[in-house]
């Protein structure tokens, strides 16, 4: 899958809103809002810091993974991240991160997130997206059209049961 190949572009819901590929410099300001988000559903110092150690966005990761950014006027709103799921073809990925500033939740930046992502899957050919995520985001994921497939355990919480979920990409 192309590596952050659809051109940025407006958003049709706020001229101001624009959608493109991440850059390495945007690394730091991920792992921000991937650390604010998380915290948001009032996760304990002991989570955050476990989940901070996992989940730092580098440049590295970047410079190898599908990264898109959402911003307005310069300030990063949110981002997702697709990695290849590993089973060795073409059909399938992982949503590795979704990340909404908690000021922007409940206000459609979600949506129009995983709509450039399935977008952007279908026009790269892959069928299916598979994720991992906890209680909080689940309902979000469902109303997209995901089913939860079974669970696996937490790398933040070990013994923590999260749901894990696939998505069926539609055809166009």
């Amino acid at each position: 899958m192309g590596r952050g190949t659809m051109e940025p572009h407006l958003c049709p819901e706020t001229a101001l809103l624009t959608v493109r590929p991440a850059q390495s410099c945007d690394a730091p300001a991920l792992t921000d809002l991937a650390a604010r988000s998380e915290a948001h559903w009032g996760c304990d110092a002991a989570f955050m810091d476990a989940f901070r150690q996992l989940y730092r966005i580098t440049e590295a990761f970047i410079a190898e993974h599908t990264v898109f950014v959402a911003e307005e006027v310069g300030r990063v709103l949110g981002f997702y991240a697709l990695v290849d799921d590993g089973d060795g073809d073409d059909e399938g990925v992982e949503l590795e991160y979704l990340y909404l500033d908690p000021a922007q939740l409940g206000r459609g930046l979600g949506r129009i997130l995983w709509e450039h992502m399935v977008a952007h899957c279908r026009a790269n050919g892959v069928e299916r997206i598979h994720l991992v995520c906890g209680p909080e985001p689940k309902a979000f994921y469902l109303k997209m059209g995901a089913v939860q497939t079974g669970e696996t355990e937490s790398l933040v919480v070990p013994g923590r049961r999260v749901a894990r979920l696939a998505y069926r990409i539609p055809a166009a």
